[in-house]
């Protein structure tokens, strides 16, 4: 039995390990937190699609990798900004910008886990879990 103290942590470098190993997929455990997170990517584009797959008793997140004609990931970077040690929340006049609006923020708010366009739009702040770019 492992248990990671940060699971968003550990899919987000899961993904990041994947794409730069020019893996077609990769396998997470999944968790409601983490289907939210799968979502985000696919609708913003950084990957191709996800689903779920059992093995045994545990759940996992299929996820499927994207890239530029073939080669380049399209994910170059993500990070992890809120921590179970440090946790970063942000009002929702504060929402950060990734790279002048070329990466994403991914925060969880009162109405869910949502990006930081989506939270800005509907005026709400939230923990700032993750940037990608």
């Amino acid at each position: 039995m492992n248990t990671t103290s940060d699971p968003i942590a550990d899919m987000l470098t899961r993904i990041r390990n994947a794409s730069r190993a020019r893996h077609t997929e990769v396998l997470v455990p999944a968790s409601r937190t983490k289907r939210a997170i799968a979502a985000i990517l696919q609708d913003e584009g950084f990957i191709d699609a996800w689903d779920e797959t059992q093995d045994g008793p545990r759940q996992y997140l299929r996820i499927q990798l994207k890239y530029v004609g073939g080669k380049a990931p399209v994910v170059s970077g993500l990070k992890r900004i809120s921590k179970p040690g440090l946790r970063v929340y942000a009002s929702k006049t504060d929402i950060p910008r990734v790279l002048g609006g070329l990466g994403i923020v991914i925060v969880s708010t009162s109405q869910g886990i949502m990006t930081g366009s989506k939270a800005r739009k509907a005026q709400l702040g939230g923990e700032v879990l993750a940037y990608v770019w």
